[in-house]
């Protein structure tokens, strides 16, 4: 019964099964940024997918317009042990509730995902056919469906011992899919500045969301680099701007990075990253400076600061200035 009064609340996140430590802290700060009560229902971060409550499904939406780690979003429909236990509980939905989705005008497809587990075409179709009970009317579209929904089963974590049968099987509707196609159009082999250390695409998006990066905040990298935390940050819509010490990193003079690059163009910078794509409106500016001697006034605030201090030393770098006095007379 607790199952049949979760209908339409209860959702399943299957992830995306890399960064697992940060899948909680991304989630936590969206549904913070967005306002969404969110009661965890199961969370591990060893396993692919997670169960939340919410109060409805545009607040799931809302999660997914951002998310970099969730692969795809699921109104569950059922949880189960063993196929059997799974068919038991979906035998049994409500018709009032299967009537949204069940209509002759509503064209579906069901989908077989698992985890740890390759089948082939025809043991899926043998899956699929074991849910010819359910009452869908309309026409099966395997492109673009009204309806799309799916049965997703785990099969543990170690992949040199596969059992026979699934740990859990999970079944539901398809609500929509995460943000990961962003991880690629903004990747680091496309970008027009990288360094050695720059940061990926995936982390620097990830980052930029735990910092709740949206319209019109000032975001602020102390060790900029070649720029790609303030590239993220700037694509969710805040104004952004940068510090670090390499100067020749700053201005596009340091040994190109790419093997295959004799000598960087001459219009490489951090400002060109923010250009290439489309976000030369969000970009205020960099400068040489020192971090551990603050060059900004005391009431100066910033929404956010997101950076990757620098660790150890990868890049080369160039000191510049001069600790000596130095008075700028009025001639000059």
């Amino acid at each position: 019964m607790a199952a049949l009064r979760s209908l339409g609340r209860r959702f399943l996140l299957w992830c995306a099964h890399e960064h697992n430590d940060f899948r909680i802290p991304e989630i936590s700060s969206l549904a913070k940024l967005f306002q969404i009560e969110l009661e965890w229902i199961e969370r591990n971060e060893k396993k692919p997918y997670i169960l939340v409550d919410v109060e409805s499904e545009d607040d799931i939406r809302k999660l997914m317009s951002r998310t970099m780690l969730i692969r795809s979003a699921y109104e569950l429909w059922g949880r189960a042990k063993s196929l059997e236990e799974l068919h038991s509980q979906l035998k049994v939905l409500p018709k009032e509730f299967l009537d949204r989705y069940s209509g002759e005008d509503k064209s579906f497809r069901i989908r077989i995902e698992t985890f740890c587990k390759h089948l082939s075409a025809k043991q899926k179709i043998d899956k699929i056919e074991t849910l010819n009970y359910l009452p869908m009317k309309g026409q099966v579209q395997l492109d673009d469906p009204n309806v799309s929904l799916a049965m997703l089963e785990f099969y543990g974590l170690d992949p040199n011992s596969i059992p026979e049968l699934p740990y859990d099987l999970f079944f539901g509707r398809w609500v929509c899919d995460g943000q990961r196609h962003k991880i690629n159009k903004l990747h680091l082999k496309e970008r027009k500045f990288i360094g050695n250390t720059s940061m990926d695409a995936q982390l620097s998006l990830i980052m930029a969301n735990q910092a709740l990066a949206t319209d019109n905040m000032l975001i602020y990298d102390p060790f900029v680099g070649s720029g790609s935390l303030l590239v993220a940050a700037a694509y969710f819509g805040a104004y952004v701007f940068g510090t670090d010490i390499d100067y020749i990193m700053l201005h596009g003079k340091a040994k190109p990075t790419r093997v295959t690059q004799k000598q960087r163009a001459v219009d490489e910078c951090v400002a060109a990253n923010l250009s290439q794509y489309n976000l030369s409106s969000r970009y205020l500016d960099v400068i040489v400076a020192d971090s551990s001697l603050p060059i900004w006034r005391r009431n100066f605030y910033v929404d956010a600061i997101v950076t990757d201090p620098p660790y150890g030393i990868r890049e080369a770098t160039e000191r510049i200035g001069t600790t000596k006095s130095y008075t700028i007379s009025e001639e000059q």
